[in-house]
């Protein structure tokens, strides 16, 4: 990165944020980290980070079109962008489209089935507890939203749902699932934040039927599957041919 950034705020999984020369702003850096179980799987994949950061970067731009406010402000360099700062909301906000995985281990639902309209699971994000799945009892114990913003997160998460599926199917993907990180800006406004590429969404290549091939997202690193670069740069080419290019940061 050429441009200054300020001290390193917060370091996840996956991403580090660092203080702007502005104060609602932050800088984000994508690592090259791959983690599945709360991180109890990891490893360095290179090239990861970029590809991440291009998918989202393209994708937060397709969703600002649509009328939907992302964090987003722009590209600084391949691996690194600009975003408004939010005070996150400690949920883990997952649209279910199609039943896979832990829907499918913990209930009678069988691996393939359409889910009309899109089931939506919210889960206590807190890595120290396992990132629990919340009834709509425990959410209103712990008091993390009001009912109005549990409203407005639904409605926010569906619009992204509604855009994301036919612009995927338009690649010849479907977009299985996703999870979503929202947050409040300065001024209250409820965002997009977080990312949104291969790592927070199940991707399936409808250009084969082998169950194995057709995967495009992180289930390749949880299986044990490996192309995981292969994959995400395969989604990454389809997205960049859809997508104009991301505004740039300065």
């Amino acid at each position: 990165m050429t441009n200054s950034h300020g001290p390193l705020l917060y370091e996840g999984k996956a991403k580090r944020v660092y203080a702007a020369d502005q104060d609602d702003w932050v800088l984000v850096e994508y690592k090259n980290d791959a983690t599945a179980f709360n991180a109890l799987k990891r490893e360095q994949i290179a090239d990861k980070g970029r590809l991440n950061c291009q998918i989202s970067a393209r994708l937060f731009e397709l969703l600002e079109q649509e009328g939907i406010p992302t964090h987003f402000l722009g590209l600084v360099d391949e691996t690194w962008m600009a975003v408004q700062k939010v005070q996150v909301i400690p949920l883990e906000v997952v649209l279910r489209n199609v039943a896979t995985g832990s829907l499918c281990k913990q209930t009678p639902i069988v691996q393939g089935t359409s889910l009309e309209p899109a089931l939506l699971d919210l889960y206590y994000k807190d890595d120290a507890f396992g990132d629990p799945l919340l009834t709509e009892s425990r959410l209103e114990l712990l008091q993390l939203v009001s009912a109005e913003q549990r409203q407005a997160i639904e409605v926010l998460a569906r619009r992204v749902n509604a855009v994301l599926v036919p612009f995927f199917l338009g690649l010849d993907l479907q977009l299985v699932d996703f999870k979503l990180e929202l947050g409040c800006n300065a001024s209250g406004e409820l965002l997009v934040a977080d990312e949104i590429s291969p790592d927070t969404c199940r991707l399936w290549d409808l250009r084969t039927s082998d169950p194995k091939q057709r995967i495009l997202d992180k289930d390749r690193f949880r299986q044990d599957l490996g192309g995981l670069i292969e994959a995400y740069g395969e989604v990454c080419k389809r997205v960049q041919g859809a997508c104009p290019n991301p505004r740039n940061y300065r």
